[in-house]
């Protein structure tokens, strides 16, 4: 039996959720939340298997909920349903902790067997959450081969003062960091700018940040 938590702000999707998964025989209901602060509470109180999570909600939302879930010890499994399928709300949702992601107009004999699936630990996604998964990974990638491509003329002592602005440290950081003085950072740190005709620490540390660069 799946011990199953509902949260949603909106109380008719909720009552809608339970019209849908209350005839399957595996799946019990345990609660309800309608807001952040009370589904950490009900998940302390009944302890499901697992939850079904709303993103948008006031308060207390989805993304700070799902964080908190997971600390938890023998945290539940957790999807995110939602109306929004944005490759920035994917990817936060899980990177955060969620099993799974999909959107509120799966259909309700979708929805049962994928719940299914979710509480055994796999990951479950809405074909439209999958589609923006792989394309912000792709872009991501591209990203990458730019980045590196732009650094490749860069020597060792350059590429090691990129990943230093690439981790915000200010100049005398990067002189005690990589034992040099500073005039000789200042003296790095414009020589890599112009080279990657970057006008500001900023982009390239962005760039720095593309290509993955960090400091052994």
């Amino acid at each position: 039996m799946i011990r199953l938590l509902l949260v949603d702000d909106e109380r008719m999707v909720c009552a809608h959720l339970r019209t849908i998964l209350g005839g399957a025989e595996d799946i019990d209901i345990v609660g309800e939340a309608y807001d952040g602060a009370e589904a950490l509470e009900q998940v302390v109180r009944h302890r499901p298997d697992l939850v079904l999570l709303d993103l948008h909600m006031p308060g207390v939302d989805g993304l700070t909920a799902l964080r908190r879930m997971v600390r938890l010890d023998a945290p539940p499994k957790v999807v995110v349903l939602t109306t929004i399928d944005t490759d920035d709300h994917v990817l936060r949702a899980l990177h955060t902790g969620a099993v799974g992601f999909l959107l509120k107009d799966t259909p309700p004999e979708d929805l049962v067997a994928l719940l299914r699936v979710a509480v055994e630990g796999n990951t479950v996604l809405s074909p439209a959450a999958a589609r923006s998964l792989i394309g912000a990974s792709a872009a991501r990638e591209t990203a990458r081969r730019e980045a590196r491509h732009t650094i490749r003329d860069l020597t060792e002592q350059e590429t090691r003062i990129l990943a230093c602005l690439g981790e915000g440290m200010s100049n005398a950081q990067i002189a005690a960091r990589l034992y040099l003085t500073e005039p000789t950072v200042k003296a790095y740190v414009s020589r890599t700018l112009t080279k990657l005709s970057c006008t500001n620490r900023t982009q390239a540390g962005l760039i720095a940040h593309n290509a993955g660069l960090t400091l052994d």
